[in-house]
C-alpha cells in the first residue's frame, strides 16, 4: 500500500514539509480548520488597516491544486488515536496515517487570565486582525460622536500589552494611522491626541534584541508619539482599561501581544510538555516513543539552535518542515538513520512604523530608514505568487506617497436588520 503522510495544519512548518514531499511515492492528506495559509508576519498590518486579507492569505486547495497525490480536509482536530494510528476530528470522523506531523501552531496566553480574552485580543488568524481592526476604527467612529471628554479620551487610548516585535508592531502602525493617516478624516475630533500606550513588564522592549537596537526601537517609537511603560506587569483588563503597577488607564481598546500557548497537539499525544503546551520532542522532531509522528514549529520545544531553544518564528518552522520532509523520505528509501534538526538563525526584523526598522543578522545589524526597506524587501519576497508580491508593494509605496490606507473598512458587525 502507499505511505500515507497526514499533516496538520497548514502554517509554515506543514506546508514546509508537503513541498518537501514533492515526487514522494506517497499519498498525502492536509488537514486544517480554516481553509487558507496565512503569512502571519504582516498579519499586524491587516489589524491596523494597511493590508487587506487576500494580500496575506492564500487558499490551501490553490496552493496544492497541481499535487494529485495531495487531500485537503477542512476540519478540526480533536485528539489523536496512536494506538490504530488514526487522527480523531471533531465531526466525529477519522483519518489513518502512516506518518503523522503536527504543525498546529499557537495562540495567545494570558498567563492564567483568560477571562481578559474578550476585552484584549490577541493576533494569531485572520479573524484575530479583522475584530482588531473594527475595533480601532469603531473606536474613533464613537469619540467622533461622543460629548463626553473622559468617554472620548478613553475611545482614543490604544493600549498593547506586551513589547515585542508583534507589539512593537502594532503600537508603530497604530500611532502612524492616528497621527498621520486619519486626521483629515475627522470633523470633531483632533485624532492627533490619540493615546497609543505599550506597556512590557520587562526592562526593555525586544528583549530578544541586542540592547542598542531594543534602545533605538524605544527612541523610534517615542517619536512617533507611542508612550511606553517598562517594568510594570498588568494585573486586570476589563471593558474599562487595564490596570498595570499601580496605575489605571481608562482605554476602550486593548490589545495582546505578551505571550503565546502552545496549540493541544502534545496533549492528544500525551508528550510531555514545557509551560507554553509545547511538546518536547526527540533531536529529530519525532515524539518520544513514537517515531512515525514529527512535532514541528510553535507546537514543539527543542534545544537546536546552539544548545538553545529554537525560537518560535516563522523561519524555524519552514526549516522543521524541510527537515521532517528529508527524513520522511530517506525512510521511504529504506534509510533510518537518525538525522537532528539543527536551527540556522537567520536573523531578527521588527519594523517600527513605515520610515524605520531594527534588524539583527548576529554580526550584522541595521536599523533605521535602511532596515525598514530590507524588512520589507524580505517579506515581499517570502509571499507566495507574483501578484500578492506586487499588490503588497503597490499598497505600501500607496500609503508612503499619499498617506491613505484604503483597508480602512469596519466589518465584522452584526447584520443589517431586513426590515426598510
Amino acid at each position: 500500500m502507499t505511505h500515507h503522510v497526514v499533516v496538520v495544519g497548514a502554517g509554515f512548518g506543514g506546508l514546509a514539509a508537503t513541498h518537501g514531499l514533492a515526487g514522494s511515492d506517497i499519498k498525502l492528506t492536509i488537514i486544517d480548520q480554516r481553509n487558507h495559509h496565512l503569512f502571519q508576519p504582516l498579519l499586524y498590518q491587516v489589524g491596523t488597516a494597511t493590508l487587506s486579507t487576500s494580500e496575506i492569505a492564500w487558499p490551501i486547495r490553490h496552493l496544492v491544486r497541481k499535487r494529485k497525490e495531495v487531500t485537503t480536509l477542512l476540519g478540526a482536530v480533536t485528539g489523536i488515536d496512536m494506538q490504530n494510528r488514526s487522527v480523531l476530528l471533531e465531526d466525529g470522523g477519522t483519518v489513518s496515517y502512516d506518518t503523522l506531523v503536527l504543525a498546529t501552531g499557537a495562540r495567545h496566553a494570558y498567563f492564567g487570565h483568560d477571562e481578559w480574552e474578550p476585552y484584549a485580543p490577541g493576533l494569531k488568524t485572520l479573524e484575530d486582525a479583522t475584530l482588531i481592526r473594527r475595533r480601532i476604527l469603531l473606536s474613533f467612529e464613537r469619540a467622533e460622536r461622543e460629548t463626553d471628554a473622559s468617554r472620548r479620551d478613553a475611545l482614543l487610548t490604544f493600549v498593547i500589552v506586551g513589547g515585542g516585535p508583534t507589539g512593537v508592531e502594532l503600537a508603530g502602525a497604530i500611532a502612524e494611522l492616528a497621527h498621520h493617516n486619519l486626521p483629515d478624516e475627522y470633523r470633531h475630533i483632533d485624532t492627533r491626541r490619540a493615546r497609543v500606550v505599550l506597556i512590557e513588564a520587562g526592562p526593555r522592549i525586544l528583549p530578544s534584541f541586542t540592547d542598542d537596537l531594543s534602545a533605538y526601537a524605544h527612541a523610534a517609537l517615542e517619536r512617533l508619539g507611542v508612550e511606553i511603560h517598562l517594568g510594570s506587569p498588568v494585573s486586570n483588563c476589563s471593558a474599562e482599561g487595564v490596570i498595570y503597577g499601580d496605575r489605571v488607564l481608562a482605554a476602550k481598546v486593548i490589545l495582546w501581544a505578551a505571550g503565546v500557548r502552545a496549540s493541544s497537539a502534545a496533549a492528544w499525544a500525551g508528550l510531555p510538555a514545557d509551560n507554553a503546551g509545547r511538546a518536547r520532542v526527540e533531536p529529530d522532531l519525532t515524539a518520544p516513543g513514537h517515531p512515525e509522528i514529527f512535532v514541528i514549529g510553535d507546537t514543539a520545544t527543542i534545544n537546536a539552535w546552539n544548545g538553545k531553544p529554537v525560537p518560535g518564528i516563522a523561519p524555524a518552522a519552514k526549516q522543521q518542515g524541510i527537515h521532517v520532509a528529508r527524513v520522511i523520505k530517506a525512510r521511504l528509501n529504506g534509510d533510518t538513520a537518525p538525522r537532528p534538526f539543527r536551527y540556522q538563525h537567520s536573523g531578527n526584523l521588527a519594523t517600527i512604523g513605515k520610515r524605520a526598522a531594527v534588524i539583527d543578522f548576529g554580526t550584522v545589524k541595521v536599523r533605521g530608514w535602511l532596515a525598514w526597506w530590507v524588512w520589507g524587501l524580505a517579506h515581499i519576497y517570502f509571499l507566495i505568487g507574483v501578484r500578492n508580491r506586487l499588490a503588497v508593494a503597490l499598497s505600501w509605496l500607496w500609503i508612503y506617497v499619499s498617506g491613505s490606507r484604503n483597508a480602512c473598512l469596519i466589518t465584522q458587525g452584526e447584520p443589517a436588520s431586513k426590515a426598510r
